[in-house]
């Protein structure tokens, strides 16, 4: 999977993402010299954990037809930088489910949220390769 930045440095900071079958937007705030028009890049990464953890638990919820009505997740982000000058990045996960599930299908649904593959991912080793494309290209 391929996703692909264009930046509108005319509109600030603003930035046009693509996966070649949908488009979104990302920002800076005004703080930084943009006009705050669509979330920063650590929103989008935090969204990330929120919807997989949401789209997990709803296939597994249809999957054993559990009586759940609704179901919210929240993530909430703690940054702080350690004495190495590392940046500590925290998430706290809340899920809430409605309905007449039972407790062991609650902590079921606890445990599934866990194997989301996006908490998968940011829990394992995580490498980065950067490289330099040529004038006029992105690849």
């Amino acid at each position: 999977m391929t996703i692909e930045a264009t930046l509108h440095r005319a509109n600030g900071a603003l930035t046009t993402l693509s996966n070649g079958r949908h488009a979104w937007l990302s920002d800076v705030n005004k703080t930084l010299g943009s006009g705050d028009q669509a979330p920063d890049p650590h929103d989008l990464l935090d969204s990330a954990l929120a919807a997989c953890t949401a789209l997990t638990l709803e296939l597994y919820i249809r999957r054993r037809q559990l009586p759940v009505t609704d179901l919210k997740v929240r993530v909430e982000r703690t940054e702080s930088r350690g004495d190495d000058g590392r940046v500590r990045y925290q998430l706290e996960r809340t899920v809430g489910i409605e309905g007449e599930v039972s407790e062991a299908d609650r902590s079921k649904l606890l445990e599934i949220a866990g194997k989301c593959p996006i908490h998968r991912i940011l829990e394992g080793d995580i490498e980065v390769q950067t490289a330099l494309a040529e004038p006029g290209g992105a690849s």
